[in-house]
């Protein structure tokens, strides 16, 4: 049985010399050479080995060497998940050697296993297993296969894993009874694979395994397995023609004997669901459609406790944040644009730029009303700059980069996280200011023709990553509080009117507290009026005033989300990102406290301040604030929802009310 090596026949052999056969216990030696007598001093009758009685000192009985290969704690057990034929050969390697010749191995096995052995080549010596039904080589190198060298007899044949790129070698005189044809995970590629998938190869094919190619053409491929009499198992899933919404009504209506689809029994609701689907084929586009949703954000950390208070020259910070991924990009699509949605493509915001032009009158005045009650908090800065950045929920142009490093030459100080990987695009959530649960509220549906590069991208997953960004802003024309305000004539006299208008105001304030409540709370509340709209036409001019650095971006948490299970058959992979702990017990008192100033809580401490009968109570009481705070401080980990869907049709309605769409 000599073969060369990479060939069927070499491994098969090797795997034979790898059983012992014909080493203790098995085979003859000095541990049983009692039993078997030279073959010349032998009648015909002894050729059967004799079990003596009583053995010879120095030799082990049949049953003491059986029980060395059974037992799983000897050093002589079978490793496990050996086959039940490998047991059976160390067993008669014991019980009878003699037989064991290379004619017995040509008609005893019928089924060869050669999984991960490196073979590259179906060499002619397979031929000698006369007896041959089931062939399973997975796991190898092969890339062609001489179906003259494959037995007439074989009736099941795998080829998992290996590098086959056609199924075109196959169909030169192919096993005529062959029922189970499994090539999952080739290299199977183009349309012309559906030429090889018909009747006239395999007239009794029973089972066909093509899952997780390159294939395509859903159309032209149904169409040749119709061919097939006898077809009742079949599994497409894992290649690019499986991620069309239609993919399964199409294939359950256009093979109507089908039994098994990927594995998932046909039953008889979805035939009837999926009725009259397939003469709409030639209508149904290629085009696979996913949808991302990324919900809650927590566990992030508030910088901006840490930062001190600003001065009338700045700068102002904000923070904002935001959760990026990154999606293949449709190199076929017409236009290729993600218009009307809340995503944008992540690009550099403008150095130094004047707001005033740009800012869009109603933004300000949103910005306007979150001020109106006092100082800003930050949580509420960081809503105004970002609704002055973005202008609202508006999407950023997009911005078209070639590669990963051009990207990173705009930005050179970037994290190499925040770059696309080649192929790809990044794609963000709108920047939400700090809190607790961040929501992010997002939805984007990507609807992509170009289905082999979406398979890739599947396979190898996304990123998720959160960002924190810090924008420092800065007025325009700093003021000089030093300077005082410039002399004006007969400001004297204005002084002097001024004053007398005050004694004035005082003394009909006191008048009309005696008897005229109605008229004052009316006078009071109309110059209230007037001073929040002299107050806002003044924070309206400080706002277009403020000019803006570059962001400064920090990356949170960034990881990696599977999505194979999407080409596996599942119709969605929901997660939760888990970043770890990213809060401290110090920054977290700072924001406990600033979130538990509310009205109350300043009353107290007014209350406090002026009498002092009061201030150690009001002390002892922020003191045990502090320790019920630390006591049940358990931070939560720095976590994203994630959802990514792949639109599939329940209906043959469902389907053709997306094509009218």
């Amino acid at each position: 049985m000599e073969a060369p090596a990479g060939t069927v026949s070499a491994a098969v052999r090797e795997h034979l010399r790898q059983l012992c056969l014909r080493e203790f216990p098995c085979g003859i030696g000095s541990w049983n050479k009692s039993r078997f007598l030279p073959q010349t001093s032998r009648a015909w009758r002894e050729l059967v080995p004799r079990e003596e009685e009583a053995v010879s000192p120095g030799e082990e009985t049949v049953e003491d060497l059986l029980g060395l290969v059974r037992s799983p704690h000897s050093p002589w057990a079978l490793p496990e998940g050996s086959s039940a034929e490998d047991r059976f050969l160390r067993e008669l390697a014991i019980q009878n050697p003699l037989v064991l010749k290379d004619s017995f191995f040509y008609t005893y096995f019928k089924s060869l296993r050669v999984v991960d052995k490196q073979v590259s080549l179906v060499d002619k010596d397979l031929l000698k297993f006369v007896k041959l039904e089931e062939l399973i080589l997975s796991a190898n190198l092969i890339k062609e296969i001489d179906p003259a060298n494959l037995p007439p007899t074989l009736k099941v044949l795998e080829l998992y894993g290996n590098k086959m790129s056609s199924m075109e070698c196959l169909c030169a005189g192919p096993p005529p009874g062959l029922q189970h044809l499994g090539l999952g995970h080739n290299k199977l590629l183009g349309p012309l694979e559906s030429l090889y998938v018909t009747s006239d190869h395999w007239p009794n094919l029973v089972s066909l395994d093509l899952s997780f190619n390159d294939l395509t053409d859903l159309q032209s491929m149904v169409a040749s397995l119709r061919t097939l009499p006898c077809l009742r198992l079949l599994v497409l899933q894992g290649n690019p023609l499986a991620l069309v919404p239609y993919y399964r009504g199409f294939t359950i209506d256009s093979l109507s004997r089908l039994c098994v689809l990927d594995d998932i029994t046909v039953a008889s609701s979805e035939k009837h669901q999926f009725r009259g689907l397939r003469h709409s084929g030639d209508l149904l586009t290629q085009e696979a459609q996913l949808v991302v949703t990324i919900g809650n954000v927590r566990g992030v950390l508030d910088t901006s406790v840490l930062d001190p208070e600003p001065g009338p020259q700045g700068p102002f910070i904000t923070y904002s944040y935001y959760v990026t991924y990154d999606f293949v990009e449709d190199e076929e699509a017409e236009g290729n644009g993600y218009g009307g949605v809340l995503a944008e493509i992540v690009k550099p915001s403008p150095s130094t730029e004047q707001l005033g032009e740009d800012v869009p009158e109603e933004v300000v005045e949103e910005a306007e009303d979150s001020v109106e009650s006092g100082p800003v908090s930050q949580s509420q800065l960081g809503e105004m700059e970002e609704s002055l950045v973005s202008g609202g929920s508006a999407p950023l142009p997009r911005t078209s980069v070639d590669s990963a490093e051009e990207l990173a030459k705009l930005r050179p100080h970037l994290d190499p996280r925040l770059c696309p990987s080649p192929g790809t695009v990044l794609f963000s959530t709108v920047r939400k200011p700090w809190a607790d649960v961040i929501p992010c509220n997002y939805e984007m549906q990507h609807t992509l023709s170009d289905l082999v590069p979406l398979k890739a991208f599947l396979m190898s997953g996304t990123t998720v990553t959160i960002v924190e960004e810090k924008i420092l802003s800065w007025p325009v024309v700093p003021p000089s509080p030093d300077s005082p305000m410039p002399a004006k004539k007969g400001k004297g006299e204005k002084d002097k009117k001024g004053e007398k208008d005050k004694k004035g105001k005082k003394e009909k304030e006191e008048k009309d507290k005696k008897g005229k409540d109605g008229k004052d709370k009316a006078g009071k509340g109309e110059k209230d009026a007037a001073k929040e709209q002299k107050e806002g036409k003044k924070k309206k001019e400080l706002l277009k005033d403020l000019r803006q650095d570059p962001p400064i971006l920090r990356v949170l948490g960034s990881g990696r989300v599977a999505l194979e299970p999407l080409l596996a058959g599942e119709p969605f992979v929901s997660t939760v990102c888990d970043f770890g702990v990213i809060r401290t017990l110090e920054t977290d008192k700072l924001t406990f406290f600033r979130d538990s100033k509310n009205k109350k809580a300043r009353k107290d401490a007014m209350e406090a301040k002026k009498s002092k009968t009061k201030l150690p109570a009001a002390i002892e009481k922020g003191k045990s604030l502090v320790s019920v705070y630390e006591s049940n401080y358990h931070p939560d980990p720095l976590t994203v929802e994630v959802q990514i869907q792949l639109t599939q049709c329940r209906s043959a309605e469902e389907a053709l009310r997306a094509l009218v769409l």
